[in-house]
Order: C-alpha cells, then structure tokens, then sequence
C-alpha cells in the first residue's frame, strides 16, 4: 500500500502581505504560494480609525493583518492544492525584521485594547521604523565611549531598525505604554505564541536584533544605566531564555486547527526571520555564497566557519542561521520601496515591465548617472538610517528610463560595496543565489548583479523562498528531519536562471564604481552632515 505523502506548511511575513505554501517533504515540490495583502498595510501617515498624524519615519503595522494570512490563507491554499489536511506534519513562519510589538498580561497585542488603540507606541513597530534613530545614536555613542566588545558583534554601530532602540523610544516617549506592556515581542515570536498558546523566544532574533550572545549574555544593566539613566532592566520586556531554530513550539491550539482544517497533531516551529530562511530555503549550505534576498530591501547572508567581527555588517551569531557555522547579516534598506517610488511619482505613467525593457536597451555607463539607494537611509555598511537617496549626473537630455537604470544600478553597486567588506576582512564570496520578487521578475537586475560584482548569479527554481524555507524548519520542528541540512538534501531544488559577468560591461562598471566609492565615503562618511542636515531642515518645516 503506498505511503501517503507528507507536508509542512511555511508563512512568510512580509512588508505588505503574507504568502502560504505547502510543502512536499517527499519530493521537495512545493504548491503555487497564496498571497494575502495586508488591508492596513504600512501605516505611516496616520493610526487606524483616527486622524492624527504619524510622525517622519515612523513604521506600524496591524497585528489583525497578521492573523488574517493565517486565517484566510492555510484553508485556501489546502482547498486550492486539494492535499489532505491529515497529511500536514509540521508548521514553520517567518517574518521582517526588527517588527516588534508591545503585548499586555493576556499575551495580546496591547493595540488591541481599547484604552490604548489610540496610542502610537502600542502598536507593532515594522523593520523601516527609523523614529528611534536618535536612540541608537546614544546607544553606539555609549558603547563607543566604554569600549563595550559587544557592539563588534554588529559591525560597530547598531540600527535604529533594531529592539532596543524601538523598546527606549516608548521608554522615553510614552511611559505609560511601555509600564502597560508586559513584553515586547519579535512578531514572528508573537504569531508562534498565537498558534500554539505557548510563548517561546528563539536565539536569531534576540542574537541579530537583541544584543544577546550566546557566549556573552546581554550588554550590562550598568551600560544600560550610562546610556539612559533609569532604564535598568533592559530584559524586563524580552526575556534571558531562548531557544534555538527548528525547535517545536508546541502544536496548534485545538480551537484554531478546527478554524484551519488542520488536524491539532500540527506541529508550529518557533519562529524565524524572512532572510535567514532563505539560506536553506535556497538550498545553500556552504561557506563562500553570498545569499541576497531582494523585495522591499535586501537582505545579504553569508555562513563561514569562524567568526570574523568585521565593520559594516548587521550581525554575527554562532547557529543564527545554519548549525555549526557563524551566521552573518548585511543588507540594504531600500529596493522594491524605491523603485515603487519612482514608478508611482516620476515614471510617466509606465509600468515597471515598460521602464526595465527600455532600461535594457541602454548600455552599461550610457547614462552618464550614479544613484545611492539610501531613500530609507542605509543598512550596511554604514549604518545610518539618517542619509536621504542621492542622483548624480543629471541633465536635460536625462531620461525616465535612464534614471529607473540608475536606480537598478545603484542597488548592484551598494550590493558590490557589500561584497567588498567581506572579502577585505577575510570571508572570500564565489558567487551570488538572489531570491525574492525582484530575483524572480528582473532579468536586468540579476544581470547587473553579475556584471558590477564579476561573479555568476543564479535564481533558484521554487517562487517564494523564504515560505519554502519556513515551511523546512517546521518540519524538521515536527521531526520529519533529523535536521535543517537533512532537510535540505533531502529537498533540494534546481537553478532556474543563471547569469554570467559580461566582460565588456563588467570593464566599464569598473571604472564607475570607482567613483561611487569616492562618494559613497565623502557622502556617507566624511561629510554625512549634508544629507543629515538636509533631513532635518525637512523635519523642521514639517513640523512647524
């Protein structure tokens, strides 16, 4: 009699919507992902079902989006593929990150109580909230001045996009909020709790996003203390226990497995972040791949050996993204979210196939153009969520699609300035997987990766990987796999794009980014204080 096949669900949470995917354990296939956007989307211009103006930079999401996915998205995407519920093994979720989210006593989000729905620090803080830059400002000048080791671990300056900074900006701005909130959760931690009734926090998020070691703990309560006088229980809100990826939570409450269709026996992962899935979600297990996940932002990773503390990265965490190997994290701010910006402000009413097609007919250095990708400010290397987008070499002959390929092009030098932190501290990179919406939908993306870095790029074979690679770690949480490696073997998916340097535009790249490095340091380093100071005099106007 054959053997049923098994599967595991994953649930990728991203900026604007969530997609679930059923996994084949068996034959690593996987189902055609169901999408569901998120009805409140970014709120950054004012709190629902009020009038009151957001402030600049502020980022917040709606916890009911969240759980909407979830609801809507498993019974339609089992009733879509038509696979037997009672086959369903395991379940694993990611999400953005830094997302945090103030929860009261009863474990929900504190947003969702009347008495605080009309105040803007209990709601959910998404990743692109830069509000609290001023906080991570304190936060590395501190650490500086004490010479604390542990901001080595982020590549020497810490974002605003991170816990702390969010978690001290309610401290300092609505104490109320924060004396109300009884923990401040990772979303993805949240939504785990959510599922299973039982409320765990893992060891990336709090590694990556939490200033935790496993080696070292937490930065000290007498930093803390130096930093913001009277904040002395850092961990008060988050925690000192953390368990590691691919460990179960436990299994889906009875009431809301009848909801899904799902039988109760399902197994819920802890929780993971979207860019760090796509590692083994991409099938990548090795040393020297540069794993960049392109949507909204990009997000890099690269697994090595030893632990390097090199400047300009995100992170470093032993085990925060594959077993037995040091974990790194860059990224890039603005992606998906700057070209949106042009496309909906300048592009002339073309659509993003109209403006790539006629940006592949202009050839490499033919716009006499050079853009910075800081229009949410920059992740990595420099760290500083206060720098503005930059255009250079405009002129009136300029055209709509010369300046959508200058973006693009921006967005592939920022990756090679990336790449070329790496391998100046000791980690060489041979090649390049890009997943993601872009990976998927732009040739000339892909290709412009390949030709400003001199490495071959390659597109996996599977859409959705970050809901792929949840979905691996819920089963190995369910114990269908031993482990995420065996897990990956024993899925693993093909190559459905490569791309090679082209040698005539990789030469003219060169002499290109030669100069965007000279202005890259005197823009982003030597004399940041212009784009600051141009921020500012905004924010001043604005708020006047």
């Amino acid at each position: 009699m054959p053997v049923s096949p098994r599967y595991s669900i994953g649930i990728d949470f991203g900026t604007e919507s969530g997609r679930v995917l059923l996994l084949n354990l068996d034959t690593g296939e996987q189902s055609v992902p169901f999408v569901v956007p998120y009805p409140s989307a970014v709120i950054d211009r004012a709190l629902p079902g009020t009038n009151e103006p957001l402030p600049a930079d502020w980022a917040l999401q709606d916890p009911d989006d969240w759980t909407n996915v979830i609801l809507k998205g498993v019974p339609e995407a089992l009733e879509r593929t038509g696979i037997d519920p009672q086959s369903v093994v395991g379940l694993g979720v990611d999400f953005t990150s830094c997302t945090v989210l103030p929860v009261a006593a009863d474990a929900q989000p504190l947003c969702t109580h009347e008495a605080w729905r009309g105040r803007r620090h209990a709601w959910p803080k998404l990743w692109k909230h830069h509000a609290a830059q001023p906080v991570a400002d304190r936060i590395n000048a501190v650490a500086i001045e004490r010479g604390e080791r542990w901001l080595e671990r982020y590549g020497g300056r810490i974002s605003s996009e991170w816990y702390f900074p969010k978690l001290i900006q309610i401290w300092l701005e609505d104490r109320e909020v924060y004396d109300a909130t009884d923990g401040f959760l990772e979303a993805t931690d949240w939504i785990v709790s959510w599922l299973t009734g039982v409320q765990l926090r893992q060891t990336c998020t709090a590694g990556y996003k939490a200033l935790w070691s496993p080696d070292e703990g937490f930065p000290s309560d007498e930093y803390f203390e130096a930093a913001f006088p009277g904040f002395s229980n850092p961990t008060q809100k988050l925690g000192t226990d953390f368990v590691p990826l691919g460990s179960p939570a436990g299994q889906l409450l009875p009431e809301l497995a009848q909801r899904l269709g799902l039988p109760p026996s399902v197994v819920v992962a802890v929780g993971n972040v979207d860019s760090f899935v796509s590692v083994p979600g991409a099938g990548v297990s090795d040393a020297g791949t540069f794993v960049i996940v392109i949507g909204t932002s990009i997000c890099d990773m690269v697994v090595h050996q030893e632990e390097i503390r090199l400047p300009g990265i995100t992170g470093v965490l032993r085990d925060g993204i594959l077993p037995g190997l040091y974990g790194y994290e860059a990224g890039q701010a603005a992606v998906g979210d700057m070209l949106a910006w042009f496309v909906a402000k300048l592009g002339g009413g073309a659509s993003y196939e109209e403006l790539e097609a006629a940006a592949a007919e202009i050839e490499p250095g033919e716009t006499g153009l050079l853009a910075f990708d800081w229009w949410n400010g920059n992740r990595t290397i420099l760290a500083d969520a206060d720098l503005s987008g930059a255009l250079l070499g405009l002129t009136i002959q300029s055209s709509a699609a010369e300046i959508y390929r200058a973006l693009l092009e921006s967005i592939a030098f920022g990756n090679r300035r990336i790449m070329d932190n790496f391998e100046q501290y000791g980690m060489p990179l041979h090649r390049i997987v890009a997943c993601g919406g872009i990976a998927e939908r732009s040739p000339l993306m892909m290709q412009l990766l390949a030709d400003t870095s001199g490495r071959v790029v390659s597109v996996p074979a599977a859409a959705e990987i970050p809901a792929r690679g949840a979905a691996l770690f819920g089963a190995v949480a369910a114990g269908a796999f031993a482990d995420i490696g065996a897990a990956v073997d024993a899925t693993q998916l093909g190559t459905a794009q490569t791309y090679e340097p082209k040698p005539e535009a990789v030469a003219v790249y060169e002499r290109v980014y030669e100069i965007y490095r000279e202005l890259y340091e005197t823009l982003g380093r030597s004399h940041s204080d212009w784009l600051h100071g141009l921020k500012r005099i905004r924010a001043d106007v604005l708020e006047s």
